[in-house]
C-alpha cells in the first residue's frame, strides 16, 4: 500500500522564547520487509540555528534541533511518501508462556531489540500489582504467548473507554487505568505493563493510522491521526509482533510507523526544554492519503 502523509504541528506561546532545543522524531521510518520511505521531508518555521541528525538505540532517526533567538511561534513539518508492505499471514509459533523465561534467559545478545531489555519496568511502565493481576485473571491456562498477546489487547479493547478528554501526555499509566479511560498512548501503555507484568517483552510503536470514512462520507482533510500501540517478543522462532489495542487488531497496512522504543519517552514525537514563561497552545493536522497504483 502506498501513502502520502502531510503533517503540520504549530506550537505558539504567550511570551517569546530566546532559546529552546528540541528532539523531533516526525519522519515514517525506513524499515526492510515493513514499509519503505520512498520519500521524506521534515520543514520547520522558524528555521532552526542548529540542526543534528542522528539515531538512537533502538535505530530510530531523529533530528536535535536549537532556536537561540527570540520566537513565539514553531511550525513542524512533514510531507512523506510511505510504501507499506501487506501483513503476512503467520502460523503461531509462539512458546507457552510458561516456557517463555527459558527462552529469554537463553537469548543471546544486547542489541537494540534483544528481548532483555523489553521485560523490566521503564519511565513510564511500572510494573504494578493490579495491571500484573488484570492480566493473570484473563490468562486463564498456559495459553501460547500470542494468545496471550491477543487476549489482553482485546480485553483492554473491551474493558477500557477512549476518551481524548480524560488524559493528558503526562497522565500516570496507573491513574489511566484505574479509571479504565484514555487515549492510545495510554492504552499502549497499560498493555505493555500487563505484558511485562507475566513475562512477556513489550514495548510502544508511535506512528499514523488512516483512518476511513463512514460509508457514503467523504474524507476530511486533517483529520487522520497520530497514533500509538504495542511490539510483543513471541519467543525465537516467531520475534516480535504488533498489537494495537486502541483498535482490538494485530497492525496492518494502515498503521505507518515512525519510531519504536520501551515506552513514550524513548519515541516522543516532539520533546525538548526552552526558557520562557506562560501558557502555550498546540494544533495538529494530520492526512494519511492513499495512492491508486
Amino acid at each position: 500500500m502506498l501513502y502520502d502523509i502531510k503533517l503540520k504541528i504549530t506550537y505558539k506561546y504567550d511570551n517569546d522564547a530566546d532559546v529552546s532545543r528540541h528532539i523531533v522524531r516526525l519522519v515514517p521510518a525506513d524499515l526492510p520487509g515493513e514499509q519503505r520511505l520512498v520519500a521524506g521531508t521534515l520543514t520547520i518555521r522558524p528555521k532552526p540555528d542548529e540542526w543534528i541528525n542522528r539515531v538512537d538505540f533502538f535505530g530510530n532517526k531523529n533530528v536535535e534541533l536549537a532556536f537561540l533567538n527570540l520566537h513565539r511561534e514553531i511550525t513542524f513539518s512533514v510531507q512523506a511518501r510511505i510504501e507499506r508492505m501487506d501483513s503476512i499471514s503467520f502460523l503461531d509459533m509462539s512458546p507457552r508462556l510458561s516456557n517463555l523465561a527459558s527462552e529469554i534467559a537463553g537469548y543471546q545478545g544486547v542489541g537494540s531489540w534483544a528481548p532483555h531489555h523489553f521485560v523490566g519496568p521503564s519511565l513510564r511502565v511500572p510494573i504494578d500489582k493490579s495491571t500484573t493481576e488484570y492480566a493473570r485473571n484473563i490468562i486463564k491456562d498456559d495459553t501460547s504467548v500470542l494468545d496471550a498477546i491477543k487476549a489482553i489487547g482485546s480485553a483492554l479493547y473491551r474493558d477500557m473507554r477512549y476518551d481524548p478528554e480524560a488524559t493528558t501526555v503526562e497522565t500516570p499509566m496507573l491513574e489511566a487505568f484505574k479509571c479504565r479511560h484514555g487515549v492510545c498512548q495510554d492504552f499502549s501503555h497499560i498493555m505493555i505493563a500487563c505484558l511485562r507484568g507475566i513475562g512477556i517483552p513489550a514495548g510502544y510503536v508511535s506512528g499514523f493510522l488512516r483512518t476511513i470514512p463512514p460509508p457514503g462520507k467523504t474524507r476530511l482533510e486533517g483529520a487522520d491521526a497520530m497514533h500509538a500501540w504495542v511490539r510483543a517478543w513471541c519467543g525465537s522462532n516467531m520475534g516480535w509482533i504488533e498489537f494495537d489495542p486502541t483498535n482490538d487488531m494485530l497492525t496492518g497496512t494502515d498503521h505507518v510507523v515512525i519510531a519504536r522504543g520501551r515506552d513514550y519517552s524513548d519515541v516522543a514525537p516532539i520533546k525538548g526544554v526552552m526558557r520562557t514563561h506562560g501558557e502555550h497552545t498546540s494544533k495538529q493536522a494530520v492526512d494519511v492519503i492513499p495512492i491508486k497504483q
